[in-house]
């Protein structure tokens, strides 16, 4: 029986929390940032936990991250 393998995009776009919950990263903040302000830059920094409805749809993708 073949393994079950990792997504290779998916393990650089979201982490696992100790508990199991799965953080996300925002989008808007990679370039372009001298014309938003400093609130739009902070907020977009934090890392929020996922729906739980969009974890289920990623669960066999992101298999063997712990």
């Amino acid at each position: 029986m073949p393994k079950m393998k990792t997504h290779s995009s998916l393990k650089d776009r979201f982490k696992i929390t100790g508990t199991g919950k799965v953080k996300r990263y925002k989008a808007y903040k990679n370039h372009l940032l001298s014309g938003k302000s400093a609130r739009q830059k902070r907020v977009l920094g934090t890392n929020p936990v996922m729906a739980p409805g969009d974890v289920r749809r990623l669960k066999q993708g992101l298999a063997n991250i712990k």
